[in-house]
């Protein structure tokens, strides 16, 4: 990661911001976690095999009992 020593301080706190989010975005799709996002009101998942759909991929299979085993 390389940072722009040339920003204001609000800029370079973006950046920073946005890395982060960035890396935990890859790093959820390696764990076969969905990235989700919203968009007018609507909700897209990325899929790990980085298809975009809008079916809640919770609610059924692999993902649906992951969580329910996480929620106890």
């Amino acid at each position: 990661m390389q940072i722009d020593t040339k920003l204001t301080e609000d800029e370079l706190i973006q950046q920073i911001g946005n890395n982060a989010i960035r890396e935990a975005q890859r790093k959820s799709l390696e764990n076969g976690i969905p990235n989700v996002y919203s968009k007018n009101g609507v909700v897209y998942y990325q899929l790990p095999d980085g298809t975009i759909t809008m079916q809640d991929p919770f609610t059924s299979g692999e993902l649906k009992e992951r969580l329910a085993m996480l929620a106890g």
